[in-house]
């Protein structure tokens, strides 16, 4: 399930940090571009064959979302863990997912400090890309109680030491929509005290 969602949610979700990183898009700008990713989802969700929502027993909803905060994105400070071990999280219907332990983002939101454990997928996908899950604060309430997912522009250079994580591009994984897919929850690391009030919220 989740190389499908990464790799779709992936291409947008990288554009908008490459233009970002590269500095000169407005507030307003910016809010566009989440907005038309949001829709791209959309239009994926709805139409193709590899949808949570292309069986009949499961109609397609409207999404929901926070609107786009960008007090939400953050560059985080990345250490790397140099030895690689391979993690397995366990997923909604108590089977296991691998992933290989690639960093530590270190970063402030709510005037606190935060660490969570990024992942690179075991089998990686083109374009590779970093992968993020994590629960918050409104997990179970006003969002997903299993965790919402990010994905993370994979380090250009070798010994960046920074890397941008953007909570208004957080999304539901597809188990999220249909209990029939398969997917990883956050480990503990990820498990944040405070809320992340952007990106996607729970599903009706």
């Amino acid at each position: 399930m989740n190389k499908i969602v990464l790799a779709v949610v992936g291409l947008v979700s990288i554009g908008i940090l490459v233009y970002a990183l590269q500095g000169g898009e407005s507030e307003e700008d910016y809010t566009e571009r989440i907005l038309q990713e949001r829709e791209n989802i959309r239009n994926f969700l709805r139409g193709s064959d590899e949808s949570p929502f292309a069986s009949d027993s499961v109609p397609f909803k409207e999404l929901n979302y926070y609107e786009p905060d960008p007090a939400y994105q953050v560059i985080a400070r990345l250490k790397r863990i140099e030895d690689h071990k391979l993690l397995t999280l366990p997923t909604s219907d108590g089977k296991e997912e691998k992933y290989i332990r690639y960093g530590y983002a270190d970063f402030r939101l709510d005037d606190q400090s935060q660490r969570m454990l990024v992942l690179q997928p075991f089998e990686q996908q083109q374009p590779p890309m970093l992968f993020v899950t994590f629960a918050d604060a409104t997990s179970g309430e006003e969002t997903y109680g299993g965790g919402r997912y990010l994905n993370v522009e994979m380090p250009s250079r070798t010994g960046q030491k920074s890397l941008k994580l953007d909570f208004n591009l957080a999304y539901n994984p597809y188990c999220a929509y249909n209990p029939t897919f398969s997917c990883p929850l956050p480990p503990r690391e990820n498990v944040l005290d405070i809320p992340i009030p952007v990106g996607e919220k729970n599903f009706d």
